[in-house]
């Protein structure tokens, strides 16, 4: 009887007439079992318990939908019946909360993998003359669709560049710094602002995750690097990490580099080089991103 009044104050305050009729098929299976187990534990009740049990369980069905009532009476969503305005909405083709403007105007999807690839091309190219790096590409160009916020996908992609890496190791401060400069001049050519060193305290990351993120407190003795730059007001960024094992004193950055490798094929430790973008418009969708935009107020 506690259970039934409080499933029934619930609905009452939801108000819906098919959750009332689910919930009082909820409570009478709920008074059932307990009345099997009672028969059941007493002597010449086994009997009238068998018969419960049986009733129990035609009623199974029952209890699914009790559930299901009760769930839709709390948040007024019936599966497999959306409302208009909720099937318009998942259809959004922008981001929640978004300037849907901002897209049309910013760098497109194909713009910035141009971008990605000559940056990268140039980078390689110079880093081989200067220092005798050779490379490997370690995963393909990526793009997904990035979710809208009203619970679909929108029509703009997450973009990551495929990831070139040295296949020797880059160790040493001073080398390591020589080269992150080097690579800061080379995209500066191609319109990517001056990187900045999360790695190092003088970023204003917080100096106490530092040593957690890079396995070192100073960049001379941390085993990862990470240098970052964007194309502002343009979408892209654009990262340049190094991962020296020569620094990992306890052989927990070796283990988890040994893991890495042996699943994606890229090597130990060197440098790596990625583009993404994120919320990237292709050219060739412009006409039906406005037209879907046509669509809300």
């Amino acid at each position: 009887m506690i259970a039934f009044a409080i499933v029934m104050l619930i609905l009452l305050a939801v108000g819906n007439a098919d959750a009332f009729f689910g919930a009082t098929m909820l409570v009478l299976q709920l008074v059932v079992v307990g009345l099997v187990v009672a028969a059941l534990a007493t002597r010449g009740g086994r009997t009238l318990g068998a018969a419960a049990l049986t009733v129990a369980l035609v009623l199974n069905v029952g209890t699914l939908g009790a559930l299901t009532a009760v769930r839709v009476a709390a948040t007024g969503s019936y599966a497999g019946h959306k409302t208009d305005k909720q099937k318009l909405w998942e259809a959004y083709p922008g981001i929640k909360d978004k300037d849907p403007n901002r897209f049309l105007t910013q760098q497109s999807l194909e713009q910035l993998q141009t971008i990605a690839d000559e940056t990268m091309t140039d980078i390689r190219t110079r880093l081989t003359a200067e220092y005798g790096f050779t490379w490997v590409k370690v995963s393909d160009a990526q793009d997904r669709p990035e979710r809208n916020g009203y619970g679909g996908e929108s029509m703009l992609v997450r973009y990551a560049s495929p990831v070139w890496a040295t296949t020797q190791p880059v160790t040493g401060y001073a080398h390591k710094l020589e080269v992150m400069r080097t690579i800061d001049a080379i995209i500066a050519q191609h319109g990517w602002r001056g990187m900045i060193a999360f790695n190092d305290p003088a970023s204003g990351v917080d100096p106490s995750v530092i040593p957690k993120m890079y396995g070192g407190a100073t960049p001379q003795t941390q085993v990862d690097w990470e240098w970052f730059s964007d194309e502002q007001p343009d979408p892209g960024w654009f990262y340049a990490t190094m991962t020296d094992l020569a620094n990992d004193a306890s052989g927990q950055y070796r283990a988890s580099r040994e893991q890495t490798s042996q699943r994606t094929g890229e090597p130990l430790e060197g440098l790596q080089l990625a583009v993404v973008g994120r919320y990237m418009l292709s050219a060739s969708k412009v006409d039906a991103f406005k037209k879907a935009l046509s669509k809300y107020p």
